[in-house]
């Protein structure tokens, strides 16, 4: 989360030459924040215990992997846009390194919750 904040302050702080290109990269950034916060806040309450009718594990796999993928275009994106404008490579390098971190997220979330269940029956 950390990651994907310093690259949203880095890039809205920056003079933008290319307004689409850094406002797709804001949208992404700014969705991955507030789906991680709803994450978060249904861990912290445990209301996933009440609504049994949705796969968590499933659902926050595919967040991290619909995020990751836009994260990843928009991180590219906005790479070759930056016009060697500091902030805005510092956007986009925090934009690869939040990549990173999601697919590490994605991959101990589908470890814990889908190999442990498997060989816990």
């Amino acid at each position: 989360q950390i990651t994907l904040l310093i690259g949203f302050i880095s890039v809205n702080n920056s003079p933008w030459t290319d307004y689409s290109a850094y406002s797709f990269f804001q949208i992404v950034t700014m969705c991955d924040l507030v789906m991680i916060l709803f994450f978060y806040i249904m861990h912290i309450f445990r209301v996933y215990r009440k609504l049994t009718c949705v796969s968590w594990p499933l659902a926050e796999f595919l967040h991290y992997l619909i995020g990751t993928i836009l994260l990843l275009i928009g991180s590219i994106v906005a790479a070759a846009k930056s016009y060697n404008i500091t902030g805005l490579v510092a956007g986009a390098t925090f934009g690869f390194l939040a990549t990173i971190l999601c697919v590490i997220s994605m991959w101990s979330s589908y470890k814990v919750s889908c190999i442990t269940q498997s060989t816990s029956k």
